[in-house]
């Protein structure tokens, strides 16, 4: 009768290591600390911690909003609705997923909710007169980045205006990984794509912009 060896069990010394956790990003420790304030039914407390939260990602949130709605007034709407969302449903926040990514995507929902609800309003909106179309200017926006400043130049609404005749996709991606500078594991888990098809879409929106600018030399 053959006897059957027992497995060896690896002692603490031999057995691998679990690989040590990403540390967390400062958004997404706060924003951890807000959810356990919530759910403890602390909500003023909670409240004043989410304010940091708000200033370490608003003007982010500006930027992207702004390059879906191309509104000073509708940007600030939709990332204040994004920011009075997220608090409301911070309980629902999983500490595993980056915040960032988690509220970048409300924003991103709420701009294409406007986007569509504008979109309903021109089409059953009458013409105004010529003398109610003069556009109203936009606030000057203190201590621009080299970023803004590019986008205020010449060359820089060029570029602009080229990525709003990406297709949808293309432009959501470009978006979120040139303005609002999400790396592509970031974006996908934004979208809810792979990483792969997040790359396709980067690559074919540069490729666009560079076949839509070289026509205007």
């Amino acid at each position: 009768m053959s006897r059957t060896t027992p497995r060896r069990m690896q002692s603490p010394a031999t057995a691998a290591a679990p690989a040590p956790a990403a540390p967390l990003h400062r958004d997404s420790e706060v924003a951890a600390e807000v959810k356990a304030l919530f759910v403890s039914g602390k909500r003023d407390a909670a409240r004043e911690r989410f304010a940091e939260l708000v200033t370490l990602l608003q003007r982010r949130a500006a930027r992207i909003a702004y390059q879906y709605l191309r509104d000073v007034h509708d940007a600030d709407e939709a990332v204040q609705d994004a920011f009075v969302k997220v608090f409301t449903h911070i309980a629902t926040y999983r500490e595993a997923l980056p915040f960032e990514v988690w509220f970048t995507r409300i924003l991103v929902n709420r701009c294409l909710d406007l986007q569509k609800a504008r979109s309903r309003r021109l089409r059953w909106t009458v013409s105004p007169s010529p003398s109610a179309q003069a556009p109203t200017p936009e606030p000057a926006a203190p201590q621009q980045t080299p970023e803004e400043r590019l986008l205020s130049s010449e060359r820089g609404r060029r570029i602009m205006a080229a990525v709003e005749q990406l297709p949808e996709r293309q432009r959501l991606v470009f978006t979120l990984c040139q303005i609002a500078e999400q790396s592509t594991n970031e974006v996908s888990q934004t979208l809810g794509v792979s990483e792969a098809t997040v790359r396709v879409h980067l690559f074919r929106a540069v490729r666009k912009l560079r076949g839509l600018l070289a026509r205007e030399r």
